[in-house]
């Protein structure tokens, strides 16, 4: 340790988990963060870890992609997790379900009751259609860029590739289907201090994404920003509001389970 530096100035410490999760006990706080609008990061976390994220201004998005740390050939799959569950959106007691019919996360708290499993990410074309170029040699930190460029790069991080890619959550954001088939997204869904919080059942890759939903009908590129707080909640009990929520959320986790037997 550096002689002239305290123990508690040695590192970087970030506390706004403070402001984020000040009813959370000290002692079980991984790492805070705020994701300003438009930007995007990635942490490979373990199992029995609880994501909290906390809207920082109205009308913000946060896709979100996961991958099995173990095995990355295991990814969220979205068909799969709307089919078992019987739904069309996510809220509290969902499980984000692998391509392998394993619990990869669990939603265990939500203040708004509705996220967006339908709408895919904003690419590139429809970015510069919409929003006009701004780009990072001109602009800098005040680049537009695309939620599928943002994953991107994340997944790169971690050895992953452009065909790696899956479809996201959308959590803050609200689509819904008409009579005719047609997506309706809601606009204003999510207030600033909207809340959701997702355990990982198992250790995985996450990574994600702050820019604009894609059906997002507003002129201007000026998404909020997204706080983060990591904390060690442990895995699913047994009386668990998930395990319970669906016979087929049981049997995602049951089968995770199994794999932490050792």
């Amino acid at each position: 340790m550096n002689p002239l530096l305290t123990p508690t100035e040695d590192v970087d410490v970030d506390t706004r988990w403070q402001q984020l999760a000040a009813d959370l006990p000290e002692e079980q706080i991984l790492f805070s963060d705020v994701i300003p609008g438009g930007c995007h990061w990635s942490w490979r976390l373990p199992r029995g870890t609880t994501l909290r994220l906390v809207t920082q201004g109205g009308g913000a998005n946060l896709s979100l992609v996961l991958y099995n740390a173990r095995n990355p050939l295991e990814r969220y799959n979205m068909p799969d997790s709307l089919k078992a569950q019987h739904t069309a959106h996510y809220r509290r007691g969902h499980v984000l379900m692998s391509d392998m019919g394993c619990a990869m996360a669990s939603v265990t708290h939500d203040s708004l009751g509705w996220h967006d499993p339908l709408g895919l990410l904003l690419d590139g074309p429809r970015l510069r259609e919409k929003y006009g170029e701004h780009p990072y040699q001109q602009y800098r930190n005040g680049m537009y860029r695309s939620g599928r460029d943002g994953l991107l790069i994340e997944i790169g991080k971690h050895g992953l590739s452009r065909r790696d890619l899956v479809a996201p959550v959308n959590f803050f954001s609200k689509v819904s289907v008409d009579e005719e088939g047609r997506f309706r997204y809601q606009p204003n869904h999510a207030p600033a201090g909207s809340r959701v919080e997702l355990r990982l059942d198992m250790d995985v890759i996450v990574a994600m994404s702050t820019a604009p939903h894609p059906l997002d009908p507003r002129p201007d590129y000026a998404p909020a920003a997204v706080g983060v707080v990591a904390w060690r909640s442990g895995p699913a009990p047994a009386d668990d509001f998930c395990r319970h929520f669906r016979p087929e959320c049981a049997r995602a986790l049951h089968n995770t389970d199994l794999q932490y037997l050792a």
